[in-house]
């Protein structure tokens, strides 16, 4: 059943309130907090290379409070082990059971700090849950519930210690963005509200965690036309042929970019995906789905100049609406 234009409006206008919510706490980032927030409603996961102090945290909590759900937050450390992540089975010698008990990725919004500092071993702990929302220990599938949205950080200033996502991995997650530093005049109201330390803890929950499921469901049934469908496979194609890419999109990206196109086309208010929607979301979606060929890399060619060289080489198709 696709959506109607009704069902868009109103999407649009949730969506809206949504990100005016987050706001709040995170000023100044509106483009940061949609392309966030349509992760969260496409089902994706989040990975954010930013310095530290730009409002990650912030922004976790702020989602959380949002939605009425939970947040955690784990430190990503080479000591850190799998069973710190996703939770352990202990013998209960009272009843003779073994009871599991649920890490911190059991949460609504789970900002996974700097996760390039743990082992890939640790970092492998998070594979199962980000991909089929639920963990699996001893044996037994533990659901993660919706919604769930893993946060990942890297910090790209500081590279000692690090272990370099894979490419497997990065795969996994729906988008890659920054925060980056406010301009001045945020910055200004940000230090005249500085005797508030969690902005977050005064937001309003704008819907029930059950509703944000139900809109991520409505979202699933916006319109895409063929024609873009196609398009989409032309520019995965694309990125696989470009002389300067050893790994090009892989069809989990293709698949991504549908998903969170439909969301980001009933954010605005549309019952159906334009061409304009995929060229919007392509750096953010792809960029790091790209691996570079060595040579081009050092030749000064980037993944940004690959995207804009594919978007521009592609013709877009003549999209309509969907009847």
């Amino acid at each position: 059943m696709t959506m109607t234009p009704e069902q868009a409006t109103w999407f649009q206008g949730t969506f809206s309130r949504l990100a005016d919510n987050v706001d709040r706490a995170l000023q100044g980032k509106r483009d940061v907090v949609s392309l966030v927030l349509a992760s969260m409603l496409a089902e994706g996961h989040v990975l954010l290379e930013d310095a530290p102090g730009t409002g990650k945290t912030s922004l976790a909590k702020a989602l959380a409070a949002t939605v009425q759900g939970t947040s955690t937050r784990i430190q990503f450390t080479p000591d850190l082990l799998p069973s710190d992540v996703t939770g352990v089975t202990i013998y209960d010698q009272n009843t003779h059971t073994f009871e599991f008990h649920r890490g911190p990725v059991f949460a609504s919004i789970v900002l996974a700090d700097e996760i390039n500092r743990a082992s890939p071993k640790t970092q492998s702990a998070l594979l199962e849950v980000m991909e089929e929302s639920r963990v699996t220990v001893d044996g037994v599938a533990h659901e993660a519930g919706r919604p769930f949205l893993v946060i990942a950080t890297q910090n790209p200033i500081e590279q000692a210690g690090t272990y370099k996502l894979p490419e497997a991995q990065l795969d996994r997650f729906l988008i890659k963005t920054s925060i980056g530093y406010p301009d001045l005049d945020v910055t200004a109201t940000i230090l005249a509200g500085a005797a508030e330390r969690n902005p977050s803890a005064k937001l309003s929950p704008v819907i029930t965690t059950s509703a944000v499921a139900d809109m991520a469901d409505l979202a699933a049934a916006v319109h895409v036309e063929p024609a873009v469908l196609r398009y989409i496979a032309e520019l995965v194609e694309a990125t696989r042929e470009d002389t300067a890419i050893r790994l090009g999109v892989s069809v989990r990206g293709a698949l991504a970019m549908v998903r969170i196109a439909k969301v980001w086309a009933a954010a605005h208010g549309r019952h159906y995906v334009l061409p304009d929607d995929v060229k919007a979301l392509a750096r953010p979606v792809w960029l790091h789905r790209l691996l570079l060929d060595p040579e081009a890399e050092f030749a000064g060619t980037t993944a940004e100049t690959v995207i804009a060289r594919v978007v521009d080489k592609v013709a877009a198709p003549q999209a309509r609406a969907a009847a």
